[in-house]
């Protein structure tokens, strides 16, 4: 069935087992760019960009041959699981799908291949039709999170939110101390939350994403919580150009967690270089390889970006005001008390 909301068109998936997956079919190829002329609200969504965010985000086990060590990308495991697929759209989606909406969208190209369009806002005609190969396509699976009626979400806008406008600018494009007033605005005024911000923000530029309008977090734990990074499908569009932009958070308020800026500092390294990692960890996808050699070299472009901020912001206020210890203390003092 068609998932409704969101501007392009995305299916749920549901197996034999009753399980259930949200499916992005393919409508890029890999080597292809976000045209130049492109607004950020009108990029293609990206499967690709889906998978290569979520082993960005994660927790990655595997042993580097020269020092056998448990490497680690970001590790904020803040991304549900997606994995890349080829899906007989035949067999599993046509002669399968009650969505009659989406069945009459069905049809056979001139090059005997079989497509379909769905329907939604971007992209969901004739012209834009998805065909396969001549009835397989590529796509991306993600895992859906727990059931509403089991873990509430709270959907949450992104103070840097951009205007989604061809002509006006939002607040933090214009006022460079923005920062100051987000952080006096509950719930950024305490706990972690601007603290996951950056976090995002770090990884929204790692992958070239504008698309971050608003955010999610689990209902229960208040502000005791984690950002959920929900919908990377924009990410990993343009490989030769840097986006600037979307820094401005970490620019503006100069804070970052003491882990994340270790791990960055890590993945500066030549012998953990983070395109390496990524590389290595995408491979093990069944629709390998996942990004284009140039997207992975923009990663690490981006990230001596991204750690030239940091270190400015530390020669401009100071190391302890700009580097956030997060290391839990207090764990060893209660160990050696016991």
């Amino acid at each position: 069935a068609m998932k409704s909301g969101g501007t392009q068109l995305k299916l749920i998936m549901t197996f034999q087992n009753y399980g259930q997956a949200l499916f992005k079919p393919m409508k890029q190829t890999r080597e292809q760019e976000t045209p130049p002329d492109f607004f950020y609200f009108s990029d293609y969504e990206r499967h690709n960009a889906e998978i290569a965010a979520f082993h960005l985000d994660r927790q990655v086990k595997q042993i580097c041959i020269k020092r056998k060590v448990e490497i680690l990308i970001l590790d904020f495991r803040r991304v549900p699981p997606v994995a890349g697929r080829l899906v007989n759209m035949t067999r599993e989606i046509r002669d399968v799908t009650r969505d009659k909406k989406l069945w009459r969208t069905f049809f056979i190209s001139p090059a005997n291949n079989i497509c379909f369009y769905g329907e939604c806002s971007y992209y969901c005609s004739t012209e834009h039709a998805l065909c396969g190969k001549p009835d397989q396509i590529e796509g991306s699976l993600a895992a859906f999170l727990p059931d509403l009626s089991l873990a509430k979400r709270k959907t949450w806008r992104n103070p840097w939110r951009r205007s989604y406008h061809k002509r006006k600018k939002a607040e933090w494009e214009v006022d460079p101390d923005y920062c100051e007033e987000v952080k006096q605005t509950p719930p950024y005024d305490s706990g972690t939350r601007i603290l996951d911000i950056m976090d995002m923000t770090v990884f929204d530029f790692l992958m070239g994403n504008m698309d971050r309008h608003h955010y999610e977090t689990f209902e229960k734990f208040g502000n005791e919580t984690f950002i959920i990074h929900l919908d990377n499908g924009r990410g990993f569009g343009k490989y030769s150009h840097d986006e600037l932009s979307i820094l401005v958070p970490l620019n503006q308020c100069c804070r970052i967690r003491k882990s994340t800026y270790l791990r960055l500092q890590l993945l500066a390294k030549e012998e953990y270089k983070l395109s390496l990692l990524m590389k290595e960890s995408l491979l093990k996808d069944k629709i390998a390889p996942i990004l284009y050699q140039p997207h992975l070299e923009a990663m690490d472009r981006r990230l001596r970006i991204v750690l030239k901020a940091v270190s400015d912001c530390i020669e401009k206020d100071g190391y302890d005001n700009v580097v956030e210890n997060d290391f839990n203390t207090d764990v060893n003092t209660v160990t050696t008390e016991r």
